[in-house]
């Protein structure tokens, strides 16, 4: 029998990693047996196979398919071996620009020392050498990405190098139907993740009186045209009596998911907004007052509470946040943020950070950890502080953090999110420093209380260090 690898199949190697996949519309590479592993490069359209269980089950996983001999493998598809580690992904800022002047946000259109913008020509190199260390997936962000010139030659760069765009960062007002098309004729169906900040405040937060307006149709639009929709909303002493409503809304609307973020203390709303951060502690007792009325509620809509959970009530479950792991999976070898160690950063400065939530405050205190304009992109994910940082292990925040270190329930939140442990450190600067956020839940007695509420709901993950 003749066998070939699939149009949407690829095999990849990288330091570390022996024997991984990469599925079109899939972010990350996902591992295989060593013996799914040697077929699959046995699967080349010319190699007689022996028909056998494992042939049979890569057939079932949609892996590979039957064919006529010397059918040849399909470029994409063909092994490749990177002498680098494994970086599957890329959060790109193309442009720090935006047409809208968001309270919060230090991209705002106001904020013109900030709003840097890479060129097309550097983007386009940048992809090249993303190409050349395993890169497969982006997510394009701002700013607001659609003000960049070049926006829709940049999407089409990215799938001319065999790559794909898997989310869309945008604020929804510079949706049109020709650019929902073009993404159609470039075969690109991002999940699209529109601001939306709540029914009555969305114009107010982002201080355009057409923003609500103009938001709501982007939705509609890429609702109508098959595009799945995030709606991401900030929330706030000001527009949290409607988080539920607006989940209303947005649920009819036939968006996919509502992630619900707690607006944080950076400087530029608390001088346009002072004391409208909701405490940490009351935004746990405010989100889980939401999250119990949302679960009786009978809407089928995911919603995403930044920093707490994740509920799923199409199965009736729900996930935390501040559970990363527990007793069974905890390593010291694990990354401190498994975000950050699968997707590189890139601001519009072309500054590389673990993470784009960490760019602006880095860019206040003068912190360079890399650029792709000083470095080539290979050099920079082998050796660089942003690599050290980004591909740091729990030791490190054990070895560097006592409280950490000492404490009963590392198992479970592994340190949190570090990007929260940075705003919160002191002195500044602080990669190491603990994030609040979860000593607060753990310490305070937040896990047992959102057990309670959810009671007749499954919790996916529970506690168990």
């Amino acid at each position: 029998m003749y066998y070939r690898l699939n149009k949407d199949i690829a095999l990849r190697k990288w330091r570390y990693v022996d024997r991984a996949i990469y599925v079109k519309g899939v972010d990350h590479a996902l591992g295989v047996s060593e013996e799914e592993f040697k077929t699959l490069l046995l699967c080349d359209g010319s190699t007689n196979i022996d028909k056998s269980s494992v042939t049979e089950d890569l057939i079932a996983k949609g892996y590979i398919s039957e064919c006529k001999k010397g059918d040849n493998v399909y470029d994409w598809s063909k092994l490749k071996v990177y002498d680098n580690m494994y970086f599957p992904r890329m959060n790109l800022m193309i442009t720090g620009k935006c047409n809208l002047n968001c309270l919060h946000c230090f991209n705002a259109k106001d904020n013109a020392p900030l709003n840097s913008e890479l060129k097309y020509e550097e983007i386009v190199r940048l992809l090249d050498e993303a190409k050349n260390i395993g890169v497969h997936a982006f997510t394009i962000t701002g700013g607001e990405p659609l003000v960049h010139p070049r926006f829709l030659d940049i999407i089409k760069s990215i799938y001319k190098r065999d790559m794909y765009v898997f989310e869309l960062n945008t604020n929804g007002v510079l949706i049109t139907p020709k650019i929902l098309e073009e993404f159609k004729k470039i075969g690109c169906f991002p999940l699209i993740k529109i601001s939306f900040d709540g029914i009555g405040y969305h114009n107010w937060m982002r201080q355009n009186p057409k923003a609500e307006e103009k938001t709501i149709s982007a939705i509609k639009l890429c609702v109508e045209n098959g595009f799945r929709v995030k709606a991401q909303t900030q929330v706030n002493k000001k527009n949290i009596s409607v988080m539920l409503d607006t989940a209303k809304f947005l649920n009819e609307l036939g968006v996919d998911e509502m992630r619900i973020i707690r607006t944080t203390e950076a400087p530029r709303w608390e001088e346009n907004c002072p004391d409208s951060t909701i405490p940490i502690e009351e935004y746990y007792e405010k989100m889980l007052d939401f999250a119990k009325e949302y679960k009786d509620s009978g809407m089928k809509m995911t919603i995403d509470i930044w920093q707490l959970m994740t509920l799923f009530p199409r199965d009736k479950s729900y996930s935390l946040k501040t559970i990363k792991t527990n007793k069974k999976e905890f390593n010291i070898r694990i990354p401190m943020c498994k975000g950050n160690r699968g997707m590189i950063a890139v601001s519009s400065s072309g500054e590389v950070v673990p993470c784009l939530q960490m760019s602006g405050y880095l860019m206040e205190k003068g912190i360079s950890l890399s650029n792709v304009k000083e470095k080539s992109l290979r050099e920079i994910i082998t050796k660089s502080d942003y690599c050290d940082i980004a591909t740091a292990p729990i030791l490190s925040l054990i070895l560097k953090n006592d409280k950490c270190s000492s404490c009963k329930y590392i198992k479970a939140c592994a340190g949190g999110c570090p990007a929260l442990g940075l705003l919160y450190s002191n002195p500044a600067g602080n990669m190491f420093h603990e994030d609040i956020t979860k000593c607060v839940f753990f310490e305070n007695g937040w896990y047992d209380r959102v057990l309670s509420a959810m009671d007749d709901w499954k919790v996916t993950n529970p506690l168990n260090i």
